[in-house]
């Protein structure tokens, strides 16, 4: 999977919990929480959208990782292919 294909996955799975985010100017670089104003509840459901689309676990200590939209799609594509 390229690292586009699970940049849109993360998307996907956003736009699921927030469907009135402006995903056309998400930045990559900014957190995703801010971006969306969405709360912890609302992380952890796109965490578990995620977790059923790509099959990644993730632990709750590397959810940091996922906080912006580019250090999601590098976490996910790491583990992805250490799979």
């Amino acid at each position: 999977m390229t690292a586009q294909e699970i940049r849109q996955v993360i998307i996907e799975a956003l736009s699921a919990i927030a469907p009135e985010g402006d995903y056309d100017t998400l930045r990559g670089d900014r957190p995703l929480r801010e971006q969306l104003d969405i709360d912890s509840f609302d992380f952890l459901n796109v965490v578990i959208r995620l977790h059923d689309k790509l099959g990644v676990d993730v632990p709750e200590v590397d959810y940091p990782k996922l906080a912006t939209l580019d250090g999601a799609t590098a976490y996910l594509a790491s583990r992805l292919a250490a799979a």
